[in-house]
């Protein structure tokens, strides 16, 4: 085999490794998510008689420069359950005077904490593709879905958003959500 051919062989073999070594050989970059455990009696008990806890949500404020906080009903729920009846609640259609922050359609697609504190909320693309710009709207979008988690969740720190299941840069090109973001109260009026 001429050099220079061994040469090519042997870069290929190399770059391949290296692939498989950080696609598949390595654990994930990301801690891994916390399972659901499965739901003790009590508490199937107490989502069967109807028990209701207190949640701030947050709306479009009526200058439409913020976020409104606004009390609520939610079902009561155990750990990541209780973080998606949250997170249902906040996405869930409303009716005057109230206005969402999140666009009509958008659907909660799944929701994983870590023991470190984050939440992964994942929601449908029409949470992106029905987004009407700017950057005051996509910040509202943003906080609405951290400030409803963070202010009522006490163990979560701080909120990363993924649409249809991946990351992505923004939802709008203004806030950036590559990485979890915390509580952030400053918009609430």
């Amino acid at each position: 085999m001429p050099p220079r051919s061994a040469a090519i062989v042997g870069v290929t073999a190399a770059t391949a490794l290296l692939a498989w070594v950080l696609f598949v050989g390595l654990p994930r970059w990301y801690p891994a998510p916390t399972a659901v455990p499965p739901r003790p009696a009590s508490t199937a008990a107490a989502t069967a008689s109807g028990r209701k806890i207190k949640a701030r949500l947050f709306y479009v404020s009526a200058d439409g420069t913020g976020l409104t906080s606004v009390e609520r009903e939610v079902p009561f729920r155990e750990g990541v359950e209780q973080a998606r009846e949250i997170i249902a609640a906040q996405i869930a259609q409303v009716a005057e005077p109230l206005v969402s922050a999140i666009p009509p359609g958008t659907t909660l697609r799944g929701l994983f904490l870590t023991e470190r504190g984050d939440a992964y909320v994942d929601l449908s693309g029409d949470v992106a593709r029905a987004h009407p710009g700017g950057s005051l709207n996509e910040l509202l979008t943003v906080y609405t879905i951290v400030n409803a988690l963070t202010a009522n969740l006490p163990a979560v720190q701080a909120v990363q958003i993924l649409v249809d299941g991946r990351e992505v840069a923004t939802l709008a090109g203004h806030v950036d959500l590559r990485q979890p973001l915390a509580k952030n109260l400053a918009w609430v009026q």
